[in-house]
Protein backbone atom coordinates (compact mmCIF):
# COMPACT_ATOMS: atom_id res chain seq x y z
CA UNK A 1 0.00 0.00 0.00
CA UNK A 2 1.41 3.44 -0.92
CA UNK A 3 1.61 6.26 1.61
CA UNK A 4 -1.07 8.09 -0.37
CA UNK A 5 -3.44 5.11 -0.18
CA UNK A 6 -2.60 4.59 3.48
CA UNK A 7 -3.38 8.21 4.34
CA UNK A 8 -6.59 8.09 2.31
CA UNK A 9 -7.72 4.91 4.09
CA UNK A 10 -6.82 6.38 7.47
CA UNK A 11 -8.82 9.53 6.76
CA UNK A 12 -11.83 7.47 5.67
CA UNK A 13 -11.61 5.35 8.81
CA UNK A 14 -11.36 8.49 10.96
CA UNK A 15 -14.41 10.01 9.24
CA UNK A 16 -16.39 6.80 9.76
CA UNK A 17 -15.28 6.64 13.39
CA UNK A 18 -16.26 10.25 14.03
CA UNK A 19 -19.58 9.72 12.25
CA UNK A 20 -20.36 6.68 14.39
CA UNK A 21 -19.48 8.64 17.53
CA UNK A 22 -21.79 11.45 16.43
CA UNK A 23 -24.59 8.98 15.75
CA UNK A 24 -24.09 7.37 19.15
CA UNK A 25 -24.06 10.75 20.85
CA UNK A 26 -27.29 11.69 19.07
CA UNK A 27 -29.04 8.50 20.14
CA UNK A 28 -30.62 10.05 23.19
CA UNK A 29 -34.07 10.69 24.53
CA UNK A 30 -35.71 13.71 22.90
CA UNK A 31 -38.97 15.59 22.55
CA UNK A 32 -40.44 15.79 19.04
CA UNK A 33 -42.09 19.07 18.14
CA UNK A 34 -44.67 19.08 15.34
CA UNK A 35 -44.74 21.80 12.69
CA UNK A 36 -47.69 24.14 13.13
CA UNK A 37 -49.02 22.32 16.21
CA UNK A 38 -48.82 23.07 19.90
CA UNK A 39 -47.87 19.51 20.82
CA UNK A 40 -44.69 17.56 21.51
CA UNK A 41 -44.10 13.80 21.72
CA UNK A 42 -41.48 12.50 24.16
CA UNK A 43 -39.32 9.71 22.74
CA UNK A 44 -37.11 7.24 24.64
CA UNK A 45 -33.94 5.82 23.03
CA UNK A 46 -33.95 2.02 23.14
CA UNK A 47 -30.69 0.23 22.37
CA UNK A 48 -31.47 -2.87 20.31
CA UNK A 49 -30.30 -6.37 21.05
CA UNK A 50 -31.29 -10.01 21.30
CA UNK A 51 -33.87 -11.43 23.68
CA UNK A 52 -36.15 -14.38 24.24
CA UNK A 53 -39.58 -13.57 22.84
CA UNK A 54 -42.62 -15.43 24.11
CA UNK A 55 -43.31 -17.47 27.24
CA UNK A 56 -41.48 -20.54 28.45
CA UNK A 57 -43.09 -23.88 27.65
CA UNK A 58 -43.10 -24.71 31.37
CA UNK A 59 -45.14 -21.62 32.26
CA UNK A 60 -48.63 -23.06 32.60
CA UNK A 61 -50.07 -19.62 33.39
CA UNK A 62 -49.42 -18.40 29.85
CA UNK A 63 -51.48 -19.19 26.75
CA UNK A 64 -50.43 -21.39 23.84
CA UNK A 65 -50.24 -18.42 21.43
CA UNK A 66 -47.45 -16.93 23.57
CA UNK A 67 -45.26 -19.96 22.86
CA UNK A 68 -42.76 -21.26 21.95
CA UNK A 69 -40.13 -19.00 23.42
CA UNK A 70 -37.67 -18.09 20.67
CA UNK A 71 -34.62 -15.88 20.29
CA UNK A 72 -34.90 -12.76 18.14
CA UNK A 73 -33.04 -9.47 17.79
CA UNK A 74 -34.18 -5.92 17.06
CA UNK A 75 -32.28 -2.84 15.91
CA UNK A 76 -32.00 0.46 17.80
CA UNK A 77 -35.13 2.60 17.89
CA UNK A 78 -36.95 5.24 19.86
CA UNK A 79 -40.32 4.55 21.47
CA UNK A 80 -42.92 6.99 22.75
CA UNK A 81 -42.59 7.60 26.48
CA UNK A 82 -46.38 7.71 26.70
CA UNK A 83 -49.34 6.42 24.74
CA UNK A 84 -50.54 8.96 22.18
CA UNK A 85 -52.92 11.30 23.95
CA UNK A 86 -56.15 12.91 22.78
CA UNK A 87 -54.38 16.26 22.59
CA UNK A 88 -51.81 14.76 20.21
CA UNK A 89 -54.31 12.70 18.24
CA UNK A 90 -56.90 15.44 17.79
CA UNK A 91 -54.21 17.60 16.17
CA UNK A 92 -54.37 15.04 13.35
CA UNK A 93 -58.12 14.38 13.37
CA UNK A 94 -59.02 18.05 13.06
CA UNK A 95 -56.02 19.13 10.95
CA UNK A 96 -56.32 21.51 8.03
CA UNK A 97 -54.56 19.66 5.23
CA UNK A 98 -53.10 22.57 3.26
CA UNK A 99 -49.61 22.11 1.86
CA UNK A 100 -48.06 24.71 4.14
CA UNK A 101 -48.64 22.41 7.11
CA UNK A 102 -46.17 19.80 5.85
CA UNK A 103 -42.55 19.48 4.85
CA UNK A 104 -41.78 20.85 1.38
CA UNK A 105 -42.70 18.58 -1.58
CA UNK A 106 -39.11 17.46 -2.13
CA UNK A 107 -38.81 16.27 1.46
CA UNK A 108 -42.16 14.50 1.27
CA UNK A 109 -41.05 12.71 -1.88
CA UNK A 110 -37.86 11.64 -0.11
CA UNK A 111 -40.02 10.19 2.65
CA UNK A 112 -42.02 8.12 0.17
CA UNK A 113 -45.16 10.19 0.79
CA UNK A 114 -47.33 11.25 -2.14
CA UNK A 115 -50.36 12.30 -0.10
CA UNK A 116 -51.66 12.35 3.47
CA UNK A 117 -55.25 11.41 4.23
CA UNK A 118 -57.18 13.08 7.03
CA UNK A 119 -59.36 11.13 9.45
CA UNK A 120 -63.11 11.44 9.23
CA UNK A 121 -64.26 13.37 12.31
CA UNK A 122 -66.08 11.16 14.83
CA UNK A 123 -69.85 11.55 14.98
CA UNK A 124 -69.92 11.01 18.77
CA UNK A 125 -67.43 11.73 21.56
CA UNK A 126 -65.04 8.79 21.14
CA UNK A 127 -63.62 9.34 24.62
CA UNK A 128 -66.99 8.25 26.01
CA UNK A 129 -66.60 10.98 28.65
CA UNK A 130 -63.57 9.27 30.20
CA UNK A 131 -61.37 12.30 29.64
CA UNK A 132 -59.40 13.95 26.84
CA UNK A 133 -56.31 16.20 26.96
CA UNK A 134 -53.44 14.08 28.32
CA UNK A 135 -55.57 10.93 28.52
CA UNK A 136 -54.80 8.22 25.96
CA UNK A 137 -56.65 8.49 22.65
CA UNK A 138 -58.86 5.44 22.01
CA UNK A 139 -61.34 3.90 19.60
CA UNK A 140 -59.20 4.41 16.50
CA UNK A 141 -58.69 1.57 14.03
CA UNK A 142 -55.22 0.29 13.29
CA UNK A 143 -55.55 2.05 9.92
CA UNK A 144 -56.14 5.35 11.70
CA UNK A 145 -53.12 4.77 13.94
CA UNK A 146 -51.01 4.05 10.84
CA UNK A 147 -52.28 7.23 9.17
CA UNK A 148 -51.40 9.22 12.28
CA UNK A 149 -47.84 7.92 11.90
CA UNK A 150 -47.84 8.95 8.23
CA UNK A 151 -49.12 12.42 9.16
CA UNK A 152 -46.46 12.72 11.89
CA UNK A 153 -43.78 11.67 9.40
CA UNK A 154 -44.94 14.29 6.90
CA UNK A 155 -44.96 17.00 9.59
CA UNK A 156 -41.55 16.24 11.08
CA UNK A 157 -39.48 14.89 8.20
CA UNK A 158 -38.48 11.76 10.11
CA UNK A 159 -40.06 8.32 9.80
CA UNK A 160 -42.52 7.30 12.51
CA UNK A 161 -44.54 4.09 12.64
CA UNK A 162 -46.16 1.62 15.00
CA UNK A 163 -43.90 -0.85 16.80
CA UNK A 164 -43.67 -4.46 15.74
CA UNK A 165 -44.67 -7.14 18.23
CA UNK A 166 -41.00 -7.95 18.72
CA UNK A 167 -40.03 -4.32 19.43
CA UNK A 168 -42.92 -3.89 21.85
CA UNK A 169 -42.09 -7.07 23.78
CA UNK A 170 -38.37 -6.23 23.76
CA UNK A 171 -39.07 -2.89 25.45
CA UNK A 172 -41.43 -4.54 27.91
CA UNK A 173 -38.86 -7.16 28.92
CA UNK A 174 -35.75 -4.96 28.72
CA UNK A 175 -37.50 -2.45 30.95
CA UNK A 176 -38.43 -5.18 33.48
CA UNK A 177 -41.98 -3.91 33.18
CA UNK A 178 -43.75 -6.93 34.66
CA UNK A 179 -41.05 -7.76 37.22
CA UNK A 180 -42.68 -5.36 39.66
CA UNK A 181 -44.78 -7.47 42.04
CA UNK A 182 -46.96 -4.45 42.81
CA UNK A 183 -49.12 -4.30 39.68
CA UNK A 184 -51.06 -1.36 41.11
CA UNK A 185 -47.86 0.70 40.97
CA UNK A 186 -47.27 0.28 37.22
CA UNK A 187 -50.63 -0.10 35.49
CA UNK A 188 -54.34 0.60 35.33
CA UNK A 189 -56.36 -2.60 35.01
CA UNK A 190 -59.62 -4.14 36.18
CA UNK A 191 -58.50 -4.21 39.78
CA UNK A 192 -57.85 -0.47 40.18
CA UNK A 193 -59.21 1.45 37.17
CA UNK A 194 -62.79 2.22 38.24
CA UNK A 195 -63.89 1.12 34.75
CA UNK A 196 -62.09 3.86 32.82
CA UNK A 197 -58.66 4.85 31.50
CA UNK A 198 -56.56 7.47 33.29
CA UNK A 199 -54.17 10.22 32.21
CA UNK A 200 -50.92 8.95 30.77
CA UNK A 201 -47.86 8.80 33.02
CA UNK A 202 -49.66 8.60 36.35
CA UNK A 203 -48.15 5.18 37.12
CA UNK A 204 -44.47 4.29 37.57
CA UNK A 205 -42.34 4.06 34.43
CA UNK A 206 -40.44 0.88 33.62
CA UNK A 207 -36.64 0.77 33.86
CA UNK A 208 -36.32 2.43 30.43
CA UNK A 209 -38.51 5.36 31.48
CA UNK A 210 -41.60 4.28 29.51
CA UNK A 211 -45.03 4.61 31.13
CA UNK A 212 -48.26 2.62 30.79
CA UNK A 213 -46.77 -0.13 28.65
CA UNK A 214 -48.95 -2.51 30.64
CA UNK A 215 -52.50 -1.42 31.31
CA UNK A 216 -54.40 1.82 30.71
CA UNK A 217 -55.06 1.03 27.02
CA UNK A 218 -54.08 -1.91 24.82
CA UNK A 219 -51.74 -0.80 22.05
CA UNK A 220 -51.78 -1.44 18.32
CA UNK A 221 -48.66 -3.05 16.86
CA UNK A 222 -47.88 -3.70 13.19
CA UNK A 223 -48.34 -7.45 13.06
CA UNK A 224 -50.96 -9.76 11.67
CA UNK A 225 -52.01 -12.16 14.43
CA UNK A 226 -51.07 -15.79 13.92
CA UNK A 227 -50.89 -18.65 16.39
CA UNK A 228 -48.11 -20.29 14.36
CA UNK A 229 -45.89 -17.30 13.52
CA UNK A 230 -43.59 -17.84 16.52
CA UNK A 231 -42.68 -21.26 15.11
CA UNK A 232 -41.34 -19.75 11.87
CA UNK A 233 -40.43 -16.21 12.94
CA UNK A 234 -37.21 -14.80 11.45
CA UNK A 235 -34.51 -14.02 13.98
CA UNK A 236 -33.81 -10.43 12.95
CA UNK A 237 -36.47 -7.71 13.25
CA UNK A 238 -39.45 -10.05 12.81
CA UNK A 239 -42.68 -8.56 11.48
CA UNK A 240 -45.64 -10.70 10.49
CA UNK A 241 -46.78 -8.50 7.61
CA UNK A 242 -50.56 -8.16 7.24
CA UNK A 243 -52.43 -10.04 4.53
CA UNK A 244 -55.97 -9.52 5.81
CA UNK A 245 -57.89 -7.09 7.97
CA UNK A 246 -58.55 -9.41 10.90
CA UNK A 247 -57.08 -10.26 13.28
CA UNK A 248 -54.30 -7.77 14.01
CA UNK A 249 -52.32 -7.72 17.26
CA UNK A 250 -52.78 -5.57 20.35
CA UNK A 251 -50.35 -5.59 23.25
CA UNK A 252 -50.19 -4.61 26.91
CA UNK A 253 -53.72 -5.08 28.24
CA UNK A 254 -56.01 -2.27 29.32
CA UNK A 255 -58.05 -0.70 32.09
CA UNK A 256 -60.78 -3.31 31.59
CA UNK A 257 -58.51 -6.39 31.62
CA UNK A 258 -57.71 -8.82 34.40
CA UNK A 259 -54.21 -8.89 35.86
CA UNK A 260 -53.08 -11.86 33.74
CA UNK A 261 -53.40 -9.74 30.57
CA UNK A 262 -50.89 -7.22 31.93
CA UNK A 263 -47.88 -9.30 30.92
CA UNK A 264 -45.05 -8.74 28.44
CA UNK A 265 -45.96 -11.86 26.46
CA UNK A 266 -49.76 -11.50 26.44
CA UNK A 267 -51.32 -11.05 22.99
CA UNK A 268 -54.76 -9.65 22.22
CA UNK A 269 -56.45 -9.44 18.84
CA UNK A 270 -58.77 -7.21 16.85
CA UNK A 271 -62.09 -8.43 15.48
CA UNK A 272 -65.16 -7.01 13.67
CA UNK A 273 -67.07 -6.70 16.97
CA UNK A 274 -65.06 -3.57 17.71
CA UNK A 275 -67.32 -1.85 15.13
CA UNK A 276 -70.60 -3.54 16.01
CA UNK A 277 -72.43 -0.33 17.02
CA UNK A 278 -71.21 1.67 14.03
CA UNK A 279 -74.42 2.71 12.19
CA UNK A 280 -72.59 3.72 9.01
CA UNK A 281 -72.75 1.66 5.82
CA UNK A 282 -70.01 0.81 5.07
CA UNK A 283 -68.56 0.96 8.56
CA UNK A 284 -65.83 3.50 9.21
CA UNK A 285 -62.20 2.75 8.28
CA UNK A 286 -61.10 5.22 10.93
CA UNK A 287 -63.11 4.59 14.08
CA UNK A 288 -64.21 1.73 16.29
CA UNK A 289 -67.36 2.34 18.28
CA UNK A 290 -66.60 -0.39 20.79
CA UNK A 291 -62.90 -0.05 21.58
CA UNK A 292 -62.53 2.50 24.39
CA UNK A 293 -59.68 0.30 25.63
CA UNK A 294 -57.58 0.46 22.42
CA UNK A 295 -54.88 3.06 21.73
CA UNK A 296 -51.28 3.19 20.48
CA UNK A 297 -47.81 4.67 20.81
CA UNK A 298 -45.23 5.43 18.12
CA UNK A 299 -41.67 4.36 17.40
CA UNK A 300 -38.91 5.75 15.23
CA UNK A 301 -36.09 3.50 13.93
CA UNK A 302 -32.63 4.90 14.60
CA UNK A 303 -31.62 4.22 11.00
CA UNK A 304 -33.91 6.27 8.76
CA UNK A 305 -35.20 3.92 6.00
CA UNK A 306 -34.71 4.76 2.35
CA UNK A 307 -37.48 6.31 0.27
CA UNK A 308 -38.18 2.91 -1.31
CA UNK A 309 -38.32 1.17 2.07
CA UNK A 310 -40.72 3.77 3.45
CA UNK A 311 -43.02 3.50 0.42
CA UNK A 312 -43.00 -0.29 0.74
CA UNK A 313 -43.80 0.03 4.43
CA UNK A 314 -46.95 2.07 3.82
CA UNK A 315 -48.16 -0.43 1.23
CA UNK A 316 -47.45 -3.48 3.39
CA UNK A 317 -48.70 -2.08 6.70
CA UNK A 318 -52.00 -0.93 5.23
CA UNK A 319 -52.69 -4.19 3.34
CA UNK A 320 -56.37 -5.06 2.97
CA UNK A 321 -57.78 -1.76 4.26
Amino acid sequence: MTIKHYLKSSILLLICFQTNIALSQNFNNYSQSVKGEDITIDMIAVKGGSFTMGANASDTNRKADEKPAHNVSVDDFWMGKYEITWEQYDAFVYAQFDDSQFQDPAKLKALGIDAVSGATPPYVDMSFNMGKGSSPAVNMTQYAALMYCKWLTSKTGVFYRLPTEAEWEYVCKKGNTDKNNNLNAIGWYEGNSKEKYEKTGTKQANDLGIHDLLGNVSEWVLDQYSTSYYQKSPKNNPWNKPTKLYPRVLRGGSWKDTADKLCCTSRQTSNPKLKRRDPQIPKSDWWHTDAPFVGFRVVRPKAQPTKEEIKAYWLEAIADF
